[in-house]
């Protein structure tokens, strides 16, 4: 009888794990920079027997990689899982800022995640392939990144949001590898300008993105987000902004995701239709 029970208990710990959402690695590859890129992609548990899906993007910060989230947030494969959600988490190199840089063919990261790896996920998955189903979102490098994605291919992305983001670059003009991509402020302030997430607001209408943008009180880019938020409202765009007391770590952004990925699931659930 003792080993019934104990074979029973170990099979009811095991069927949890028949239920869950699939961690994968795939291996993609960019045509403009003729070179392959690792991502993971996070599949729920429905994913079998779904017809579509809606799928995140979800973009890490600078010196991270494509592992970062499934490594330091496990936890984002239980809110797919939840959510029914793909998610697709790409690799942006140490320092891209998922900016495109003239002359520069190894250097093609907002075409790499806007374009060339859209198609592929929605090549090789099930996914909702539409705007209504697709959103961007990323810590930090991540945060400026998924903003700034969004806002220049709204025809990709529905909606999108930032966490910690760098949504204005021109207060860092020696940090984080960025005279690399643009060069340095003094000598081409005009790829500042048009390359840094505040000054894009004039690309959006009102309702045009479902966007959602937090910052901690203490990280250093709170001030940048603030004006971004303030920005939005003066030209009345909707938004969600989270402020609360937090800096620029993962304890941060594993709290932060959850807020994103649950809004992102509201927007899709409100496009079911479309």
């Amino acid at each position: 009888m003792k080993k019934f029970f104990a074979a029973l208990l170990c099979l009811y710990s095991f069927i949890p794990a028949l239920f869950a959402a699939q961690v994968d690695t795939v291996e993609t590859y960019s045509p403009s920079m003729k070179k392959k890129i690792k991502a993971v992609v996070i599949t729920p548990q429905s994913y079998k027997t779904a017809k579509e899906l809606p799928t995140v993007y979800l973009l890490h910060g600078y010196g991270g990689n494509y592992s970062n989230w499934i490594t330091k947030v496990p936890a984002i494969s239980k809110i797919a899982d939840e959510k029914q959600l793909i998610i697709v988490c790409p690799d942006g190199a140490i320092g891209s800022w998922y900016l495109d840089v003239e002359g520069n063919k190894d250097w093609q990261y907002e075409t790499y995640v806007s374009k060339e790896l859209v198609q592929w996920v929605d090549k090789n998955y099930k996914t909702k392939a539409r705007p209504q189903g697709r959103a961007i979102t990323g810590l930090s490098m991540g945060g400026h990144g998924a903003l700034y994605l969004a806002f220049r291919h709204q025809e990709v992305f529905g909606a999108a949001g930032s966490m910690s983001g760098g949504v204005d670059i021109r207060p860092f003009p020696n940090s984080w590898e960025l005279v690399k991509s643009l060069g340095t402020y003094a000598q081409h302030p005009d790829q500042w300008e048009k390359n840094t997430v505040i000054n894009l607001v004039h690309l959006l209408t009102p309702k045009s993105l479902a966007l959602i943008i937090d910052c901690g009180t203490e990280d250093f880019f709170f001030k940048v987000n603030e004006e971004l938020h303030k920005k939005l409202a003066y030209f009345n765009i909707p938004h969600d902004y989270i402020s609360r007391p937090g800096a620029h770590n993962w304890d941060y952004w594993k709290n932060a995701v959850e807020y994103q990925l649950h809004f992102m699931s509201n927007y899709f659930n409100s496009n079911k239709a479309q």
